[in-house]
C-alpha cells in the first residue's frame, strides 16, 4: 500500500519535537521566502489529520520528484550490505512481493539478486518513479501494481514466498482495524512457510527518550534534514527540509516495538525475530529501526519447545552468530575452521595455528579411545569434531545454537568425508537433547560464557556423562576478585549480566561431583584449571590486528562497516581487560564422578 519515509537514507538533523507545525511554514534562504508545502494539505490544524488514506494527499508529484535525494541509492546499498538478500536466500526464497515499492530501491535490488519480484505500492506517483528507476538502473522492468495493503488480495494475484513491507512504510496506517487488515491480507498471500519481512522506526526511544539518530543506516543523502516536528502517542509528524529551501511533511502512526509483534501474532504469524538497524543483537535504546521477520508456517510443539530453549543470553548468541556479519567474518578473519581463543607460540604467529593448537593441547589431555563419544557443547564449524574425529576416531555429537553455523559446519564435514563420524544438530546447551549417561566426553571451548544460566550447563553436562566421564572446556572469564563493574562495556557488547570466573566453575563442579582430572582432589581452582591469561591478549590482539588488516584489503565489501567498527571496539576491551588483569582464560579438565548428579545432588 503505503510509502512513508520509503528508502530514505540520509543523514539525519535533530529538531525540537512537541510543538505543532504552522499550516504555511516558511524558510529564509538568502532573504527570499519559499513556501514549505506549496500542495500538501493538512487542514488549519495540521496535528489533526490522523487518518490512513491521507497518505495519497502527502506524496505529491514535487515531493516524489525529491525522494531520491533522500535516498543515495550507493550509499543506502553500502550501509545495508546483504542483509535483505541473505535473509531470504537463508530461507529458500523465490517470489518476492514488495508491497511499499517506493521509488524501487529494494525491488531493483532483489531483481539485481535474481528474486522473482512484484513491486506493488498506493502511490501511483511513487510507481511511476519506481519504473524509471528500474530502466535506469541495469535496464530492470518491473511489474508494478497499484494496490491498497486493506484489499491486497483484490489488486495483487498469486502466492508469495516472502512480502516485504520496507521504509517504515507500515507506520501509515492509523487505525487498528487497518492494521489488522493489512496484516492478515499479507498473511493470506504467503505460502504455507512464507515469510513477512516488515521494518519500523524505534518510535519507542522517540516516545520515551526524545528523538535521536546514529545517522548510519537509513539515512545516506547528505542535504536532507529530517526530523519529528510533532509527535505524541497517535502521531509522528515528520519534516523533510530540502536544500533548497523546500519543506514536507508525513504524518505517521508512531508504532511500539512489542506492539506491532503482536500485531502479527494475533493474525496468526507463529514466530517473529526482531532485528535492530541490520543487527542481530541489540540494546531496545539503540536501533533507529527495527526489522521483524515473521514465519506463517505453523511449529509443531516439539519445534515451539525447542525455540523456547534459546532464551535470554543464549537467544542473543543464536541471533548474533546466524548473521551474515559474523557468520563472514569468523570464516575468514578467524580461519573458518577453530574459531576459539588459540594459544600461541609467538606474537605473530598465524590465528588458525594457534587455534588448532588449542584442540591439539586439549584432545592430548583426554587422551581419548577409538570411538569413545565426545559432546561438543557450541561446535561453531567444527574444527574440533573433525580434528577429534580424524586423529583420535572419536564419534562426536556437535550441538551448536546457530543454524548457519551448522550448515557450513556439515559442508565442512560432508567435503573430508566425516559425515558418519559426527552428528551436527541444531539445539542449546542450556537443555542437551541427549539421555542421561549417554557420553564419554563433554568437549566445548568458548561458549559457555553465552549463557545466562552456566549453572544449569554444568548441571546438563554432568546429566548426559558417564559415570568417570571427561570434562574438558575453554571459556573467557572474569578474573577471581574482579569488580563487575569494570567490565560493564564488554557485558553490554555481548548482552551478559555477568561473566563466570575459576572460582565459579570450581565450585560448581565440586557441588556436582566433579573432581580435577589431575587427581588433586578438592575444589580448589588449581587443581583442574590450567590458566592462559597471556594467550587471552595475544589471542584478541591478533585478532585486532588482522581484522584491521583484512578491512584494508577488501574485508569491508562483504561485512557491514557497523559490524567492523563494533568488533575492533569489542576487541580492544577485551585486550584491555586481559592486560589489567580482569580478564582471563584458560583449560578446565574434570572427571565425574561415580554417583547421582543434578541441581541438588
Amino acid at each position: 500500500m503505503l510509502s512513508t519515509e520509503r528508502d530514505s537514507a540520509r543523514p539525519e538533523l535533530i529538531r525540537p519535537t512537541g510543538r505543532p507545525s504552522p499550516t504555511a511554514a516558511q524558510s529564509d534562504h538568502g532573504g527570499s521566502v519559499i513556501s514549505a508545502r506549496p500542495d500538501q494539505k493538512f487542514g488549519s490544524n495540521p496535528v489533526d489529520i490522523r487518518d490512513t488514506g491521507h497518505y495519497t494527499q502527502e506524496y505529491i508529484p514535487s515531493f516524489v520528484e525529491k525522494w531520491d535525494s533522500l535516498i543515495d541509492w550507493e550509499k543506502r546499498a553500502e550501509s545495508e550490505g546483504r542483509f535483505f538478500i541473505d535473509l531470504l536466500r537463508k530461507r529458500g526464497v523465490k517470489k518476492v512481493l514488495d508491497v511499499a515499492t517506493g521509488t524501487g530501491f529494494h525491488s531493483v535490488r532483489l531483481l539485481e539478486a535474481g528474486f522473482d519480484t512484484v513491486s506493488a505500492d498506493g502511490s501511483a506517483e511513487m510507481l511511476a518513479q519506481a519504473f524509471a528507476n528500474g530502466m535506469n538502473k541495469g535496464d530492470h522492468v518491473l511489474r508494478v501494481v497499484r494496490a491498497d495493503w486493506r484489499w491486497l488480495n483484490r489488486d495483487v494475484h498469486g502466492e508469495y514466498d516472502a512480502i516485504v513491507c520496507l521504509g517504515n512504510s507500515f507506520t501509515h496506517l492509523f487505525s487498528e482495524r487497518d492494521r489488522r487488515k493489512a496484516l492478515a491480507e499479507f498473511y493470506a498471500m504467503l505460502k504455507h512457510d512464507g515469510i513477512l519481512v516488515l521494518d519500523q522506526r524505534n518510535y519507542d526511544a522517540i516516545l520515551d527518550r526524545g528523538y535521536s539518530s546514529k545517522h548510519t543506516y537509513y539515512y545516506c543523502g547528505e542535504d536532507v534534514a529530517v526530523a519529528p516536528d510533532y509527535v505524541d502517542e497517535g502521531l509522528c509528524r515528520m519534516r523533510y527540509d530540502f536544500p533548497d529551501g523546500s519543506v514536507y511533511h508525513l504524518n505517521m502512526f508512531p508504532l511500539r516495538k512489542d506492539y506491532t509483534r503482536r500485531l502479527m501474532s494475533d493474525v496468526g504469524f507463529q514466530h517473529i525475530e526482531t532485528y535492530g538497524d541490520f543487527q542481530h543483537t541489540y540494546r531496545d535504546e539503540e536501533p533507529d529501526f527495527f526489522i521483524h521477520v515473521a514465519e506463517k508456517e505453523y511449529r509443531l510443539e516439539a519445534d515451539d519447545d525447542r525455540e523456547a530453549t534459546y532464551a535470554g543470553a543464549v537467544r542473543a548468541a543464536r541471533s548474533y552468530y546466524n548473521s551474515s556479519d559474523a557468520d563472514t567474518f569468523y570464516a575468514t578473519v578467524w580461519g573458518g575452521e577453530d574459531i576459539h581463543i588459540g594459544l600461541y607460540d609467538h606474537p605473530a604467529e598465524p590465528i588458525a595455528q594457534a587455534s588448532r593448537r588449542t584442540v591439539e593441547r586439549m584432545a592430548a589431555k583426554l587422551g581419548p579411545a577409538r570411538d569413545s563419544v565426545v559432546l561438543d557443547l557450541g561446535s561453531g564449524f567444527g574444527g574440533s569434531a573433525r580434528y577429534l574425529a580424524e586423529t583420535h576416531g572419536c564419534r562426536v555429537l556437535a550441538l551448536n545454537l546457530s543454524e548457519v553455523e551448522n550448515e557450513r559446519h556439515r559442508e565442512l564435514n560432508a567435503a573430508r568425508g566425516l559425515t558418519d563420524r559426527i552428528e551436527v544438530v541444531d539445539g542449546s546447551f542450556e537443555a542437551i537433547p541427549y539421555p542421561d549417561a549417554s557420553v564419554d566426553v563433554v568437549w566445548s571451548q568458548d561458549a559457555f560464557l553465552h549463557s545466562g544460566h552456566r549453572a544449569r550447563v554444568l548441571e546438563e553436562a554432568a546429566r548426559v556423562l558417564r559415570p568417570g566421564g571427561h570434562l574438558i572446556f575453554t571459556d573467557p572469564m572474569q578474573a577471581d576478585g574482579c569488580p563487575s563493574a569494570v567490565l560493564q562495556p564488554i557485558l553490554d557488547r555481548i548482552h551478559l549480566d555477568d561473566m563466570g570466573s575459576p572460582a565459579f566453575y570450581a565450585r560448581e563442579l565440586a557441588r556436582l561431583g566433579f573432581t580435577p582430572a589431575d587427581g588433586t582432589g578438592g575444589d580448589g581452582v588449581a587443581g583442574g584449571f590450567e590458566e592462559h591469561r597471556e594467550h587471552l591478549v595475544t589471542h584478541y590482539s591478533r585478532v585486532l590486528q588482522e581484522t584491521e588488516r583484512q578491512e584494508a584489503n577488501g574485508l569491508a565489501e562483504q561485512v557491514s562497516s557497523e559490524y567492523l567498527a563494533q568488533m575492533k571496539k569489542g576487541l580492544a576491551r577485551w585486550v584491555d581487560g586481559g592486560r589489567n588483569q580482569h580478564l582471563t582464560w584458560g583449560i578446565f579438565h574434570y572427571v565425574r564422578g561415580m554417583g547421582p548428579v543434578g541441581p541438588s545432588a
